[in-house]
């Protein structure tokens, strides 16, 4: 979040008027399991308090599997409460959780069958194709990476998703090169997209695409696949 998203923002002022600035509220959590994941979402409210205190225009929740753990549809619940927040302390702002935006992405370019990779244990990751899924959105692969530290998360190769993604199965509507926030693949998205011929997204390109849209912004950043070609 606090590397992939400014960078498609500095990318999208070579074509726009519109500047940007940057701010943050950390959640802790450095194990990535459902019960640091569930305390992490617990604080989630003191975070769009801080954040409101600066008048921002909008905010992102930034981790997706912590959204997804907490049950179907919770990113609803979460976007709601959270917003909230920024009411009661005086600077109303619209909010966009990671995991809402992935599931929006994918269906506003048409989703009905997807390909996943992700950096999470195995039932971590089911918990995210069951919340895909229940959305409507069938998830014929994943591959899990299995990576139980959030920093090791953080520290994956960017362009790693190049390759391990020539393991997914291909014969769907889009593959979804990080399906965590934390797990960087933003130089890895235009590259998959070029060789493959589908759209590919993930979560730091959706979770952009989604602010802009609640900002009401002209969504096209070049050179970062399909979801911000403006077409959407």
């Amino acid at each position: 979040m606090e590397t992939e998203i400014p960078a498609i923002l500095r990318a999208r002022e070579a074509l726009f008027p519109e500047r940007f600035t940057f701010h943050s509220s950390r959640m802790r959590m450095k194990k990535v399991t459902k019960e640091e994941l569930e305390k992490m979402d617990a604080d989630s409210d003191r975070c769009a308090i801080e954040l409101s205190d600066a008048a921002v225009d909008v905010l992102g929740y930034a981790c997706l599997v912590a959204i997804m753990s907490m049950g179907k549809g919770y990113h609803r619940v979460s976007e709601k409460r959270l917003h909230q927040c920024t009411i009661d302390n005086g600077h109303m702002a619209p909010v966009v959780t990671s995991a809402g935006a992935l599931v929006d992405g994918l269906h506003a370019v048409g989703a009905k069958r997807v390909s996943i990779l992700t950096p999470y244990m195995k039932p971590l990751t089911q918990l995210v194709i069951d919340y895909i899924e229940n959305e409507g959105i069938e998830v014929v692969d994943s591959i899990s990476l299995e990576i139980p530290d959030n920093l090791d998360v953080g520290r994956q190769d960017p362009l790693a998703p190049v390759e391990i993604t020539k393991k997914l199965n291909t014969n769907v509507d889009v593959i979804v090169a990080s399906a965590c926030v934390q797990m960087p693949s933003l130089p890895s998205v235009q590259l998959i997209e070029d060789r493959v011929g589908l759209p590919v997204l993930s979560s730091s390109v959706a979770t952009t695409y989604m602010m802009l849209k609640k900002l009401g912004l002209d969504t096209r950043v070049d050179g970062f696949g399909s979801l911000l070609s403006g077409k959407f």
